[in-house]
């Protein structure tokens, strides 16, 4: 018996040593005609008989002992393809992608090297040579040469595109409005889903594979982008289980470790980005509350339930620190080789911001026209403390057969937000004073969505659909807002006038978005050419409810306080039916119907388009979509006159578009295209709502009569590819705009801003993208490499008869006033520039990148002047190390902002002197990371 458990043991030993000694070579296998997955090519190992064949997505994988590999992939009527030094090591998956092209008269061989092959950034270049559509994109391989932990740092380095507060992105130097984020390929609304795009700066990049900004619309995309839309495409399952750590810090010293940040008393769950009921509704909005003429007990009770704390404290700030995890795995399931794989990932972000000498201003035009200079209206400086966490977790399960695969992917993200602010204001309305004011603002966000996905072929892959349903959830609070202000009287006493009066307010906005996407895809030969018919359906549907409700402190008696915020709600200071003096809660506008509505979006949307080729050289995309997008309104329209599911936009539009590629060479194309596409405004715009920002004074109006802005776009590209992923592309583009929405001041109260469609514009623009190694200049500077993009756009709009006859009206001496100006949210140039080190052999990457966005108008003047935002000079360091025998380690650091550059905005009139209408200083941040792969 002992000899046979001996025997046992060693035979068991042998066969897991024999199966240590073997890996696995995986990988997807591309049609570079159609810009396509190939199923059912041949993948073979060179003098072997192994060998196996891609799935209908394209996968391939198979077993191999450890060693060096020549790997043959071979389709009928393709180039036969031969990849060197393919490695695959022990109890380890190497993961080979390739992309095979249509043979040109005989079939010939390429051989490449699996360096080559395995290249990501080539993979992304041979996307957009092959594609129909205008789009730049980013890899995965270059987020660690950006020394990028998200995709907000990351997504800036691509041809025409900027980040806007650090979180949205802009393309083509076009606003928030005309750029759309899908995740893969579906939409999705951000933590503001008031904006069109997400905030990139929740996405960890380790688990994006990589980002694509199409340019140029076809039929299957939606209509709703003028700019680009920004396709977030995240990492399948890995080959094998995996499973990593990030840790990061940052450090400004502008901003942490400072012993005058301001903060408040918040709750004890505020660190994982809600709540805990510590600023919740301390009654209810409808109760009925006294006057103080009632001498009533119960509005001394009511007042109590109110936090006093309204005062901005100083503590010490902390540095930033951030930590994710991610993990993932496939398995084979049953005799028919089935595959099951899951990855999950969790992030935490906490950061803090301190901006000291903070500045929001009011500046206006002197209505006598022969004064040059703009009067102060109001004036606000001082510090501002925010801290800010982001908790988000993501888990995705992925089911393949033989010819389907099912994808769930759950994601839920919470974020909660606080700030502080004590300012000093100068008042110059009317009557000239001086003030200070306490701001307290909480705000939390979250974003619940689930996305089930399918796709599935018949035998050849000649049919495939492609289905998708998602539900999201978005809510947002923003939780007992605080605005405490004190007049300075000319004896220095302290007073708050009763138009003044501090304010309490809650804001609640809940969204569900529901959305289904359906695509069919047939390829067939047209001319003897590969060709792709494709149709589909779209439809969703959101609903909004949202309200506000302001509380406002009365005082009866002395309201010096002595200038503390903190004493007016002490219980010593409170209105008493003994006393008949002191502070309590007012019991008029609490409810406030204009804040209060319900409303509705639905999109229904169907689309044809064609892909095929005209001869050799020329390739074409043709289609066209339909969609009914419609908005129904809930509540008090301006009038007072209340609406009850009202229809206020119901437009029926078809969406045409045609794309041309003409291959000059194998590596050079020119491209054309026109789309009609379209800017629809948000459920915020397309509303009476009026949301007040205690921290920049600033009253965000809603209009209920705007109406869809449409755009014509044209655009013309030149492109040659060259070899270790160098490019060049220059391009044109015009844009025609019918009705742009755009934020204007009200012309009577500086303070309160609004959307209005204004004229019509056209906007025209070329762009320019260069990647070089620099080895042309010598042999050792083969790991250099130098990369530039640029964009040179000018807007023009012709303004409507009011703006017009408003700015002639208000002219100063001299002044020539056009009936154009440039258009609202346009950048009139873009500069992202880098030069990077890339040294695989030594695990080494490094480099230096700069990012300005030029000089743009913010808020569209009138009576009043304009607002632009002045151009942010970003230059940032960057220095990766891997370490470790298996290089699964990586040590990072960073430095952001070199040059200390401030984020401002400026008042601009004829021959006046600039003003400042913003400003905050970022400073100069130091991080350092550290990432392992198990």
């Amino acid at each position: 018996m002992k000899i046979k458990f001996i025997l046992f043991i060693t035979f068991t030993l042998i066969i897991n040593l024999l199966n240590a000694q073997k890996g696995t070579l995986s990988g997807t296998i591309k049609d570079g005609e159609i810009n396509d997955v190939l199923p059912f090519a041949t993948v073979l190992i060179k003098d072997s008989d192994k060998g196996t064949t891609s799935d209908f997505e394209g996968m391939y994988s198979m077993e191999l002992e450890a060693g060096t590999y020549l790997v043959v992939f071979k389709f009928l009527g393709f180039e036969t393809t031969e990849v060197t030094e393919v490695v695959v090591k022990p109890d380890d998956v190497t993961v080979l992608d390739i992309t095979l092209n249509e043979a040109s008269g005989t079939l010939d061989e390429v051989i490449i090297t699996a360096e080559t092959a395995r290249n990501t950034e080539s993979s992304v270049l041979n996307i957009q040579r092959r594609s129909v559509n205008l789009l730049d994109g980013i890899s995965s391989q270059n987020f660690k040469k950006l020394g990028a932990s998200d995709l907000a740092n990351a997504v800036k380095s691509v041809p025409g595109v900027s980040i806007q507060g650090g979180k949205y992105v802009y393309v083509r130097g076009l606003g928030d409005r005309y750029t759309k984020t899908i995740l893969n390929g579906v939409d999705v609304p951000g933590l503001d889903p008031d904006r069109n795009t997400i905030q990139m700066d929740i996405f960890p990049t380790n688990i994006i594979d990589n980002i694509i900004v199409v340019k140029s619309a076809t039929a299957d995309l939606p209509a709703d982008f003028t700019g680009g839309i920004v396709d977030i495409v995240t990492k399948e399952f890995p080959s094998k289980k995996e499973f990593s750590l990030s840790l990061s810090g940052s450090y400004n010293p502008d901003m942490h470790f400072k012993s005058n940040f301001l903060n408040y008393d918040g709750g004890n769950t505020d660190f994982l980005g809600y709540d805990d009921g510590t600023r919740a509704l301390p009654i209810s909005p409808y109760q009925p509350i006294p006057n103080t003429f009632d001498n009533s007990a119960v509005l001394t009770e009511i007042t109590k339930r109110f936090n006093p704390n309204l005062a901005a404290l100083e503590s010490n700030s902390t540095m930033d620190y951030s930590i994710g995890l991610t993990a993932g795995n496939q398995y084979t399931i049953g005799k028919k080789d089935h595959r099951l794989g899951y990855i999950a990932s969790v992030s935490y972000k906490n950061e803090t911001n301190f901006y000291e000498n903070a500045q929001n201003n009011f500046y206006r035009k002197d209505p006598n026209t022969s004064n040059i200079e703009m009067p102060l209206s109001k004036g606000q400086k001082g510090n501002l403390g925010e801290q800010n966490v982001v908790l988000s977790g993501l888990v995705g399960l992925s089911y393949k057969t033989d010819r389907s695969k099912y994808k769930i992917n759950v994601m839920r993200i919470q974020n909660g937000e606080s700030s502080a602010g004590l300012f000093d204001q100068e008042l110059n309305e009317g009557d000239f004073a001086l003030a200070i004011k306490n701001s307290l603002v909480y705000t939390e966000r979250s974003i619940t969505n689930g996305l089930l996905s399918g796709t599935h072929t018949n035998n050849d892959a000649s049919w495939k659909t492609e289905w998708k349903l998602a539900s999201t959830l978005s809510t947002i609070y923003d939780k007992d807002v605080r605005a405490t202000s004190f007049r300075i009287e000319e004896d220095g006493s302290f007073s708050i006038p009763q138009n003044s009066e501090p304010r309490r307010i809650w804001r609640n906005l809940e969204e569900e978005n529901h959305v289904g996407k359906l695509d069919i895809t047939r390829k067939y030969s047209l001319l003897q050419k590969d060709a792709k018919l494709k149709v589909g359906a779209y439809g969703s549907y959101k609903q909004r409810t949202y309200n506000i409700y302001t509380f406002r402190i009365g005082i009866t008696g002395p309201t010096g306080f002595n200038g503390d915020a903190d004493a007016i709600l002490a219980d010593e200071n409170l209105w008493t039916t003994s006393d008949q003096e002191g502070s309590f809660i007012r019991n008029t506008s609490v409810v406030d119907p204009v804040n209060i509505f319900e409303s509705n979006q639905i999109n229904m949307a169907g689309y044809i388009s064609n892909e095929f080729n005209l001869g050799d050289k020329l390739k074409t995309i043709v289609g066209v979509r339909v969609e009914n997008f419609m908005i129904n309104y809930t509540g008090e329209n301006s009038c007072g006159t209340v609406l009850n599911n009202a229809s206020i936009i119901n437009k029926f539009d078809l969406f045409p578009s045609v794309n041309f590629i003409y291959a000059l060479k194998d590596n050079k194309n020119i491209r054309l295209s026109y789309a009609r596409t379209t800017a629809r405004p948000s459920f915020k715009e397309a509303s009476n709502a009026e949301i007040f920002d205690a921290l920049s004074d600033i009253t965000y109006i809603g209009n209920i009569d705007l109406k869809p802005t449409y755009i014509n776009n044209i655009d013309l590209r030149y492109e040659v590819y060259g070899e270790n992923s160098e490019l060049f592309a220059v391009s044109g583009f015009y844009k025609s705009f019918k009705d742009p929405i755009e934020l204007t001041y009200f012309q009577s109260a500086l303070d309160n801003f609004t959307p209005q469609n204004l004229g019509e514009a056209d906007v025209i623009g070329a762009e320019i993208e260069y990647r070089k190694n620099l080895s042309f200049l010598s042999s050792s500077l083969e790991n250099f490499r130098f990369n530039l993009n640029a964009s040179v756009i000018q807007s023009k709009l012709k303004m409507g008869t009011d703006e017009f006859a408003l700015r002639t009206n208000t002219a100063r001496p001299g002044e020539e006033v056009d009936d154009t100006r440039e258009l609202q949210g346009q950048s009139p140039y873009l500069i992202n520039a880098g030069l990077d080190y890339d040294n695989d052999k030594i695990g080494l990457q490094t480099g230096i990148f700069y990012n300005v966005q030029g000089k743009t108008l913010e808020v569209v003047g009138g009576a009043n002047p304009d607002v632009f935002t002045k151009p942010f000079n970003s230059l940032n360091f960057t220095f990766n190390k891997s370490i470790g025998k298996d290089r699964k380690s990586n040590l990072s650091f960073k430095i952001t902002n070199l040059l200390g550059s401030k984020k401002e905005s400026i008042y601009e009139s004829y021959n006046a002197a600039d003003q400042l209408f913003s400003s905050r200083n970022p400073g100069t941040s130091i991080s350092l990371g550290y990432s392992i792969k198990f």
